[in-house]
């Protein structure tokens, strides 16, 4: 029976009481009780006492030394015994070792007979052997056992990270995740969907029972109920289940992390818990009154409202930065697009085919991210946010002809552009650029071609054509506008043309 005072012990590991016994240096022998291997049984302090009554001075999880100083005083030994054995296991006492010499050179047979009837381990302690060393061997273990579990937890830690980094974040976790703790992980939904899962399957009613273990921990119950548990573990045909509430979900519950593990670790749990973490940031949906303010400024958007007066409503006054994000090495899809906008400290994106498009504050720094090229336009206020993205699809555009990870829109910064107005600028334009207006592939080409200082093949890579189809757009551009373009001066003004178009 459990110590109805376990809760006071401090989270010391465990050390199994056959480790102990292995130890040569002890000379410990099991004489009675549940064999320890066989039994699992753990011990997590050690505890000397020649009471009659060890109940009101243990915890549970000790090892109890005696030397039977206390029993010469009992005038029958048989119940006495029993009944000091019986009060040792309500204790929660997790073994009793009886020390030879100098009161006793042997044990009584009764406190053989007792433990073996209570279920109690009792180790003989030779006469070698003092009961510090004993103790000393115990927190030796605790220490090494320690040192195991935050090396263990740690180097998950780093691991899962990452994972958390990776172009697939979700899926990657949990292999990690799965890996590490040699268990089976899933990502369960709130509709009880299996959305992710990694590590051998168990076996359907294992599976069905941590489904149900998700649903304790993520179920959002009604308006006027507690709030649920955010972890919950049970066992079930000696597999230990647990499962770990995510951050988000609505009125329709919450996301859950669940485990399936047939060997768990004590450390397994901190570990879990950093994964649940990670796995809120990645998939969670920024919810609250950011997210009304959002909705709100979206209605007010389709019924007119320019972009300038619903701009305070999505964050920080302006100006704003707009970012173009290509995936590299596997296709977008919107929890890897989540995983972005958490890493870039946004909620304000769109997950494209192939680009995904966010907006940030222009204060917020734009880091590269694994996986990812980015392109980031100058700060331009509200009004100007077309603009922007415009600029950001330049600069991705140039990152991937340059392999770089992130570029940066150039600015004018009060160049020879400045100085024409802009409605002169727009009107040369389209007067330059007429006869290949119509055909946006030329245009495209044109500007990219430019900017990539005539570069064929990186021209070819930025716009994910052939190179002989970048020569052919050149050369139908060059006949309709009746232009060189290997002349610089008509290169400058077809660039000056194309920003200003």
């Amino acid at each position: 029976m459990p110590s109805p005072r376990r809760h006071l012990a401090p989270p010391t590991p465990q050390i199994p009481l056959s480790a102990l016994l292995a130890l040569p240096d002890l000379g410990l022998r099991q004489v009675a009780g549940p064999r320890a291997a066989e039994a699992d049984v753990r011990v997590q302090w050690v505890h000397a006492s020649e009471m009659e009554d060890p109940v009101p001075y243990l915890l549970g999880g000790e090892l109890v030394l005696t030397a039977g100083v206390h029993l010469t005083a009992a005038v029958d030994p048989g119940p006495y015994l029993d009944r000091y054995v019986a009060r040792t296991v309500e204790a929660g006492a997790a073994a009793l070792g009886f020390g030879l010499a100098p009161v006793h050179d042997r044990i009584p047979a009764a406190l053989v007979e007792a433990c073996d009837r209570h279920g109690l381990p009792l180790l003989e302690v030779p006469p070698r052997t003092p009961f510090t060393a004993v103790a000393r061997a115990v927190w030796q273990a605790m220490g090494e056992a320690r040192t195991r579990e935050l090396r263990h937890v740690t180097e998950a830690q780093q691991a899962l990270a990452a994972a958390a980094a990776r172009p697939d974040p979700v899926p990657a976790v949990l292999r990690r995740l799965a890996g590490r703790l040699g268990a089976w992980a899933a990502l369960v939904g709130p509709d009880g969907s299996e959305v992710y899962a990694a590590g051998t399957a168990p076996e359907a009613g294992i599976r069905a029972a941590a489904h149900r273990l998700a649903h304790v921990v993520g179920d959002a119950g009604p308006a006027d109920a507690a709030r649920p548990p955010s972890s919950a573990t049970d066992t079930h045909d000696g597999t230990r289940l647990s499962a770990y509430a995510l951050a988000g979900g609505g009125t329709g519950g919450r996301p859950a992390l669940v485990l399936a593990s047939a060997h768990p670790d004590p450390a397994d749990h901190a570990v879990a818990n950093v994964a649940a973490v990670l796995l809120s940031l990645l998939t969670g949906p920024h919810l609250g009154t950011a997210e009304a303010a959002r909705s709100a400024a979206l209605v007010r958007l389709l019924l007119g409202a320019a972009p300038e007066e619903v701009a305070p409503l999505l964050g920080p006054d302006g100006p704003w930065l707009v970012v173009h994000a290509l995936r590299r090495g596997a296709p977008t899809d919107p929890r890897a697009a989540a995983a972005l906008g958490a890493a870039l400290g946004t909620a304000l994106l769109e997950a494209g085919e192939e680009a995904v498009r966010l907006l940030l504050p222009a204060d917020r720094e734009v880091p590269a991210q694994p996986g990812w090229t980015l392109g980031v336009s100058a700060p331009v206020p509200a009004a100007a946010l077309a603009d922007g993205d415009r600029q950001a699809a330049g600069a991705v555009r140039r990152a991937v002809a340059g392999r770089d990870a992130l570029v940066r829109h150039r600015s004018g910064h009060g160049g020879m552009a400045d100085l024409v107005a802009p409605d002169d600028a727009r009107a040369r334009a389209h007067q330059v650029l007429a006869p290949v207006a119509g055909s946006p592939a030329l245009v495209e080409t044109l500007r990219t071609w430019i900017g990539l200082h005539g570069s064929w093949d990186r021209t070819a890579l930025a716009l994910g054509v052939h190179r002989n189809t970048v020569r052919q757009r050149i050369a139908r551009a060059a006949a309709a506008l009746d232009v060189d373009p290997d002349d610089p001066d008509v290169r400058m003004e077809l660039w000056f043309a194309l920003r200003w178009l």
